[in-house]
């Protein structure tokens, strides 16, 4: 039944949302859904406090020294990084783009789940506020009854979704846990409605290039990097991207060839080849003129959309290669088809669980952080984990 309301979802959401009523919005929340993510600085004068989290998080980066190297490194990127964002409107849209996103998704759910509505969500960016502490507070403030925490990362990374989830343990660790039903997704890269948005985002960059080349045109999907090193431990995101790969071709049924590349990457350690920029150039080197680029592990535009694949590399790489056409494909962003896989996944959850997956707590072979493990005991307990293993 819920799949079916899913799938009708995807095609008259633009007219459910339309018509929802708002009656709810006045109403103590019932249902919290914490949306999980790096977050992006609204405007340059957050970039240099930005980049200095990001640096000084163990989680997300392993540097020596890192409490003097960390802030000495952001402090040397923060001009350079500044003109980034000026050159793409003044700051990051990400802010923007999650809130249009929880609000469609709540709405949505308020449709297909009334006896776990209203749903509210919350903002719990790791490196910009709305930080994940404050977050959690206001839920708290709110009263809520029951919270899924919602990584907006579809494939999971250690480096990612686990630092935002370790800020959530952290901030419980002195603090009593409030009477909230609490419940955990943090993956869900291969949805079919994930996949199909895709797979259209990607149809309607096909319709620009000629007939006459348009099945030879390479679909390059493009993921964050991770250091080699996060690999040989055992971190399941380059398994993950790969198989949202594999879920969108096969929805998109095309004979167009297709590959896996990475980027941003950051700093002189090794990281997940092939890069992006090397990519496009080897290819043009081998005659292929017309690609497609698909950030397929972004559910929103940021700077990496916006300013690494649209201005780096759209522009300025394929250029100087000689390519003839390059698309880039949208983000989800506010899709229709996007907030029905939000709206799928989320309802799943609150329907049939379970509050937290094994996958989750099942640690990485080659993992020896106490901190990773110190975190999974929490989540089996704030997800009442032994009595809520089979289902919620």
């Amino acid at each position: 039944m819920l799949s079916l309301i899913c799938q009708q979802n995807a095609k008259i959401l633009p007219q459910l949302l339309c018509n929802v009523r708002y009656a709810s919005q006045s109403h103590k929340p019932k249902t919290a859904i914490i949306m999980l993510n790096m977050g992006g600085p609204q405007s340059v004068d957050q970039v240099g406090d930005y980049l200095h989290r990001i640096m000084t998080d163990r989680d997300m980066i392993q540097l020596p020294i890192q409490s003097k190297l960390g802030p000495w490194i952001a402090s040397r990127r923060t001009e350079e990084v500044k003109k980034k964002y000026q050159e793409i409107g003044g700051g990051s849209p990400i802010y923007r783009w999650t809130d249009l996103q929880g609000k469609l998704l709540t709405e949505a759910l308020d449709q297909m789940l009334p006896e776990s509505a209203p749903h509210k969500h919350y903002i719990a960016f790791r490196y910009v506020p709305p930080f994940t502490d404050e977050a959690l507070q206001k839920m708290e403030a709110d009263g809520v009854q029951r919270a899924v925490i919602f990584s907006q990362y579809p494939q999971y990374s250690c480096a990612t979704t686990g630092s935002s989830l370790n800020a959530i343990a952290d901030f419980y660790k002195d603090r009593k846990q409030p009477n909230i039903k609490f419940s955990l997704i943090e993956r869900w890269g291969t949805n079919q409605f994930l996949a199909t948005v895709f797979a259209e985002r990607i149809k309607e960059k096909l319709k620009l290039f000629d007939g006459s080349v348009r099945d030879d045109v390479m679909i390059m999907f493009t993921a964050h990097s991770l250091p080699l090193k996060a690999v040989s431990r055992g971190d399941t995101y380059p398994h993950e991207i790969a198989a949202s790969v594999a879920a969108t071709m096969s929805k998109l049924q095309v004979p167009n060839p297709h590959r896996l590349v990475w980027q941003s990457k950051v700093g002189p350690l090794p990281w997940l080849q092939p890069y992006t920029d090397d990519a496009i150039k080897s290819y043009a080197k081998k005659g292929v003129k017309h690609m497609i680029l698909v950030p397929i592990a972004f559910v929103n535009e940021h700077i990496e959309t916006l300013h690494e694949l649209d201005i780096e590399y759209c522009d300025e790489v394929a250029k100087e290669a000689g390519v003839k056409q390059i698309e880039r494909a949208a983000a989800p962003n506010d899709h229709p088809t996007f907030i029905a896989a939000m709206a799928d996944v989320v309802a799943k959850h609150l329907k049939t669980g379970p509050s937290v997956s094994r996958q989750f707590l099942s640690r990485c072979p080659h993992c020896v952080s106490a901190r990773c493990q110190s975190s999974k005991e929490f989540y089996k307990k704030l997800c009442n984990y032994i009595e809520c293993s089979k289902e919620m």
